[in-house]
């Protein structure tokens, strides 16, 4: 049996015992060859319990992600996806800087053909903060799913 190369002899993470990065500075992002190079469709990941920390009060800050992208020649793989989204547990920043930040690290690790991140963070001081942010139009044709997450209604 010959073996091809997929791209995944170069992961350090998948398939291997790792810790939890201490800050988005020192996580790693890993990416994989596009197995449907040429071909639009969409990578969805969801993340409904991210957690950041306030930058001034040190407080926990929580939100639910949903970031939708176009692949072209890379795919993120997903185990270093969620240690990278993980070590943001003990980073202090603002709602906006977090969303954004997250957004363009995979635009730079993945040149998508287009990528879109919807940050739906629960409230801080009684005023829920979304942040939405994209590369662009998406090209022209493509289904892309509503993110179908409802906006914070309290206790209603």
């Amino acid at each position: 049996m010959t073996q091809h190369d997929d791209g995944t002899a170069a992961l350090t993470q998948l398939g291997r015992a790792t810790t939890m990065p201490a800050s988005p500075e020192e996580a790693h992002l890993e990416r994989v060859p596009a197995p449907h190079k040429g071909r639009f469709y969409v990578v969805r990941f969801t993340a409904p319990e991210f957690t950041s920390l306030c930058p001034v009060t040190g407080q926990p800050d929580f939100a639910h992600l949903v970031i939708d992208y176009i692949p072209r020649d890379w795919i993120v793989e997903s185990k270093s996806l969620k240690l990278y989204l993980t070590s943001f547990r003990n980073h202090g920043a603002f709602h906006e800087d977090c969303s954004v930040t997250i957004a363009e690290t995979l635009v730079t690790l993945l040149d998508p053909e287009w990528l879109r991140i919807g940050a739906y963070w629960y409230p801080r001081g009684g005023m829920p903060i979304d942040v939405f942010w994209q590369t662009g139009a998406p090209p022209e044709g493509v289904w892309i799913p509503s993110q179908d997450v409802p906006g914070y209604r309290g206790r209603g």
